[in-house]
């Protein structure tokens, strides 16, 4: 039986984080009347079958995903018939994507007002019988324009907050709600952000989590040791443990595996 009918916008939210997804949920049950949440997702991979076997109208997206983010999430998909509200936490190169290729989007936590206008601009192109652009096309332009430009991460220090380019860090270390990241100059930074959600901002394409502790730049990985469950030789000559969990995925990466 088809999801779809004449007064409600069939929808999905994808965001690894639970909590985000229930205030989500709660602002868009209290302010927009005529979106219906069909099915929500933390896991990117079950979003991907979801969104193929629903085939909602809108998709709401959470873009700083580990494992598998938002862009990657979009190039798998088989059905890409839908409206997209990009949902993200920071990167002023993503804001600024996503305005020159007019895309809605919302920063968190997001704001009732913002959410209702972009819901109001999915709407229109509806009423309109307007399809949203194109996902292919939107997605080669974003990726694009991603690997074009320097890639500027904001770390948050305990009294200002700093830029650096994403490929000047060696690696991340976990220390409780709070990281130690490490650049290729020998400098390092206390961070008051905790691993997961540095994680959430530096580049998937660059950076992958070899443990629970650890983020390292693949880029800098200059040796694996096959002791145990592994461990990578940086170019600075740091030894970082990988764990169990993580092994394989680093293995692929390195394309021992």
């Amino acid at each position: 039986m088809s999801l779809k009918n004449d007064t409600m916008i069939n929808t999905v939210i994808i965001d690894d984080e639970r909590l985000a997804i229930e205030s989500l949920r709660w602002e868009i049950d209290n302010f927009c009347k005529e979106i219906k949440v069909v099915e929500t997702f933390t896991n990117p991979k079950d979003a991907i079958s979801g969104i193929n076997y629903l085939k909602p109208e809108l998709v709401f997206l959470d873009i700083e995903m580990p494992e598998l983010d938002g862009f990657q999430l979009l190039q798998l998909l088989d059905y890409k018939n839908f409206d997209l509200i990009i949902i993200t936490a920071y990167n002023q190169y993503a804001i600024k994507a996503f305005k020159a290729n007019a895309i809605d989007y919302l920063l968190k936590p997001v704001d009732p007002d913002e959410l209702v206008s972009a819901v109001e601009k999915v709407k229109a192109r509806r009423k309109d019988n307007v399809q949203n652009k194109n996902i292919e096309t939107i997605l080669s332009k974003l990726l694009d324009d991603h690997k074009s430009e320097a890639q500027r991460i904001p770390l948050l220090l305990s009294n200002k907050v700093i830029m650096v380019n994403a490929e000047e860090i060696t690696y991340c270390k976990s220390d409780g709600a709070y990281t130690h990241v490490y650049l290729e100059d020998g400098n390092d930074h206390f961070v008051s952000k905790s691993i997961k959600n540095l994680e959430k901002i530096l580049p998937p394409d660059i950076f992958i989590r070899v443990h629970k502790s650890y983020i390292v730049n693949y880029k800098k990985i200059v040796e694996f040791i096959r002791t145990g469950n592994g461990e990578l030789v940086l170019s600075n000559e740091q030894v970082i443990p990988v764990s169990r969990t993580h092994k394989n995925k680093v293995l692929k990466i390195l394309k021992i595996l």
